[in-house]
């Protein structure tokens, strides 16, 4: 197939929506597809080969300049090129700004107006491109918070366009209103531009077939996928420390302090020691208060000498702080839709404990490579670590398991040849059409 997939560039930031999208079209590249992957905002940045073109739609500069000024609606294109160039844009992306969702919300609602939004000069550049280049045969969103482009890109490419949902509601459930309706009710108005949508978990697409309101018929399921280069589990290092991780990003909603809880209540009431609680993951500026809480509250109970945050780790650092691992817990207070760090744990052989909520429970259940805890229950938490700790061959057996489930169900070739088939079945009904 030919596809032309778009996906957003989240700054200096590792993004698991980045690493799922360059995966997917890493491997429809090396099964010889023909596949252009689209930045929108930022250049991309992940932890592999980059497979990411170099020239950026809907720049952030620009995007924020025509945002606050009428003055960037109208400048030429010679202008604009040079704040589109990669080089700005990286250059602006290395500027330690927060990233709030409340913030955003006028700049959401102007995007999801589309032709009738402020940042309507980059929808024309964008459909000038697609109208000079060969048509693919199908056309992909990264996100619904993307969606106003779908009608554009429609009528400029006459192809198909497909949705991913990957994770958008938790930034809209932050908006404040009148943002987070205003996005909502724009973002359904526009599910008749789009042929197919595309969920990373059965749990998402249900719970986003009832949030946006999206027909059942146009919904579909791709798994998340992992490129499996480089995780061996019989390279594991296994010390005297049993060390309880943590990967994710750095954020309240990925509920570390609630890992930090429990690993505190399970040194103080239980036998468990000889043990660590290592961290890993970015940390937004606007979360370095919440991070140093937690440190704080880690060295009042006179543990921070087992307490380690390790910064943002690239691939090799990232495989090496797994491997080290005895479990890995990412116990979120939401429902997430993803849970990659979930396969990456598993992949190098650690199991999980994660809360019974959004898509843990189908990939812990497919791959048998964990066990699962009340949500939003420390106690739980803690007695599903401390079961581990306490059972060796039980520790090994998740493991193991893990390691043949995200192989067999979750590698980034499982991931592709799904996204094939959904991919062959809205561009054959089009053309039926």
């Amino acid at each position: 197939m030919k596809i032309l997939a778009f996906t957003a560039g989240a700054a200096q930031m590792y993004c698991g929506s980045c690493i799922r999208d360059n995966a997917l079209a890493a491997e429809l590249k090396s099964q010889g597809h023909d596949v252009i992957l689209q930045p929108i905002y930022t250049p991309t940045l992940t932890d592999e080969t980059n497979v990411a073109s170099h020239k950026i739609f809907f720049g952030g500069i620009s995007v924020y300049l025509e945002q606050h000024s009428g003055l960037f609606r109208n400048t030429p294109a010679m202008l604009d090129r040079l704040w589109d160039s990669e080089w700005a844009l990286k250059l602006a992306a290395r500027r330690s700004i927060p990233v709030n969702p409340t913030l955003l919300g006028e700049m959401t609602v102007s995007m999801l107006r589309g032709e009738d939004g402020l940042q309507r000069k980059e929808i024309h550049k964008l459909a000038a491109w697609l109208r000079s280049e060969p048509a693919p045969d199908i056309v992909t969103l990264p996100n619904s918070l993307l969606i106003s482009l779908a009608g554009p890109i429609r009528e400029a490419a006459g192809r198909p366009v497909c949705c991913t949902l990957q994770g958008e509601d938790l930034f809209l459930s932050q908006l404040p209103e009148p943002y987070r309706t205003q996005s909502l009710d724009l973002i359904r108005a526009n599910i008749a531009h789009v042929s197919g949508f595309v969920a990373v978990s059965h749990y998402y697409a249900g719970f986003m077939c009832h949030y946006l309101g999206i027909p059942e018929s146009k919904m579909h399921v791709v798994p998340l996928g992992v490129n499996l280069k480089g995780y061996d589990a019989t390279l594991r290092l296994h010390g005297n420390c049993f060390t309880v991780g943590y990967f994710a990003r750095v954020a309240p909603e990925k509920g570390l302090h609630m890992l930090a809880e429990a690993y505190i209540k399970l040194r103080r009431e239980t036998e468990f020691g000889g043990s660590a609680l290592e961290v890993a993951g970015y940390l937004a500026p606007e979360h370095k208060a919440y991070l140093h809480g937690i440190e704080k509250r880690i060295k009042e109970a006179g543990l921070d000498h087992e307490f380690r945050y390790r910064g943002v780790l690239d691939r090799p650092h990232k495989i090496d702080f797994l491997r080290n691992l005895d479990v890995l817990s990412v116990p979120a207070t939401y429902d997430e839709p993803k849970g990659l760090f979930l396969l990456e744990a598993m992949a190098n052989g650690v199991p999980v404990v994660q809360p019974r909520r959004g898509a843990f429970p189908e990939i812990v259940e497919k791959t048998g490579g964990g066990i699962l805890v009340e949500p939003d229950d420390t106690a739980s938490l803690a007695q599903g670590i401390f079961s581990l700790w306490r059972d060796p061959a039980l520790l090994e057996q998740l493991g193991k398991r893990g390691v043949a489930g995200v192989r067999e169900h979750y590698s980034a070739a499982r991931m592709a040849e799904r996204a094939l088939e959904v991919y062959g079945m809205i561009a054959t009904a089009r053309a039926h059409a």
